[in-house]
């Protein structure tokens, strides 16, 4: 090679922002080239308005070309790494096979799925993953709506105007709170359907809703929910699903046609393919997220267990802030190995979280400041736009536009139920005190 070549896998937030500042730092001194199946990089935080109607899907869209100025793009899903012969082995779209060697190399996959072992998920429920996980929810709730008014079974109708979230971390919270929100624009539609008012259910093992962020934004959360009729039930799972409703871990029966499965996530499978060592499924790194015996090898994001030194002893979450800045500094690092700068270990502070609700509702906490309502949602919204590496204008646009015109309901049929499935991820026993929900930011 006649340059040093710096492969990423993935291109979520950690692949990303890795090879955007690898664009900054390395351009013309190293080949920096990014292994994806998709060309764009996914704002996954916003995809609870997708879902909801509020925001068209390329507008969480940020096109890989036009942001990653000189670096090649390998659309296709890495298949497997050879450690020893320094080289990545994928597969496209069209099932052709291939192969890219390195001189580094950088681990972001992030994760799938967390598929419990629960009877009757994998085949009747769907996860949150995407844009064609978005898609679908969208259309399925307006098809619910529609079905639910062509019929006058009153059971029938109850099941079909009933859905059910499974997880109350940030992604089942916001899906609930969004989901909430649009079914009842559908409702004011359908005039036969007064009797049949929507109802959601919003389900997890921990004792509140957004177990893992400061309370008082799960007192925030928990508390436009009920207002908005949304049914939680904490410390309860569930036991059985079935194509006409759940079970649940206390005995209670739900008829439903609408299961939304945000338990949570793990690493991508080819983390545990590596044969490497790995904490809690995600590969070992050190501080300065290099693999130990492997200093050609960096991981970041929901792939690695990075080490967490303001609270010594544990590993940083799984979320995006996290997944940005460790990018970012395994970007540096990586230069720093060439002769440009120096290497730092991985430190953060918490600067917050933000959870949108839907409406003019939100909970937030920038710099451990608790807010909620309207100056939680300017907030939030602010975070989101400064987040977003691209779109912004049409963003903000779409968000201002919903304020003013009615939202479009139509269902477009693009993805069928077939083309979701939960089961991308291999069912696996939780591990001894898991508490089931959702981790992902």
């Amino acid at each position: 090679m006649a340059r040093p070549r710096i492969v990423i896998i993935g291109a979520g937030f950690a692949g990303f922002h890795c090879a955007r500042e690898l664009c900054r730092l390395a351009r013309g001194r190293a080949e920096v080239v990014v292994v994806s199946p998709t060309d764009y990089f996914l704002y996954t935080p916003l995809l609870p308005e997708v879902a909801a109607g509020l925001l068209d899907p390329r507008d969480v869209t940020v096109s890989l070309k036009e942001t990653l100025p000189g670096v090649q793009l390998i659309l296709a899903e890495a298949t497997g790494i050879d450690l020893d012969d320094r080289c990545v082995h994928y597969r496209n779209a069209e099932g052709e096979q291939g192969t890219v060697w390195y001189h580094r190399l950088v681990i972001a996959a992030g994760s799938v799925n967390k598929l419990l072992p629960v009877p009757g998920v994998a085949e009747h429920a769907h996860g949150f993953r995407g844009i064609p996980e978005a898609l679908y929810l969208r259309d399925h709730l307006v098809r619910q709506l529609e079905l639910a008014d062509a019929t006058d079974d009153p059971y029938e109708r109850a099941a079909r105007t009933t859905f059910v979230v499974v997880g109350a971390g940030y992604t089942g919270t916001e899906v609930a709170a969004h989901g909430v929100v649009f079914t009842d624009i559908l409702y004011e539609r359908h005039p036969r359907l007064w009797d049949y008012r929507p109802r959601w259910h919003l389900i997890d093992v921990a004792d509140r809703v957004l177990p893992e962020l400061d309370p008082r934004l799960s007192d925030t959360a928990e508390l436009v929910l009920r207002q908005r009729g949304v049914e939680i039930h904490t410390g309860t799972t569930v036991k059985e699903a079935t194509k006409t409703g759940v079970v649940l871990s206390d005995g209670t029966e739900i008829s439903t046609r609408t299961l939304i499965w945000c338990v949570g996530v793990r690493p991508d499978p080819l983390v545990a393919e590596l044969g490497l060592p790995t904490m809690k499924g995600r590969l070992q790194v050190d501080e300065f997220l290099q693999v130990p015996g492997r200093p050609e090898v960096y991981a970041c994001g929901d792939a690695a267990a990075v080490p967490d030194l303001t609270r010594p002893g544990e590993i940083t979450g799984m979320t995006a802030q996290h997944a940005v800045r460790q990018g970012r500094t395994a970007a540096r690092n990586i230069a720093a190995s060439y002769g440009t700068g120096r290497r730092r270990p991985y430190k953060h502070r918490d600067l917050g979280f933000v959870v949108d609700l839907g409406g003019t509702q939100a909970a937030a906490n920038p710099l451990r400041i608790p807010l909620a309502g309207l100056p939680a949602k300017i907030v939030t919204r602010g975070y989101h736009l400064l987040s977003l590496p691209g779109n912004r204008i049409r963003t903000a646009t779409e968000w201002l536009l919903d304020s003013l015109l009615p939202r479009q309901t139509v269902q477009l049929g693009l993805v069928r139920s077939p083309a979701v499935p939960l089961d991308t991820a291999q069912p696996e026993l939780p591990e001894p005190g898991y508490r089931y929900r959702d981790t992902t930011e």
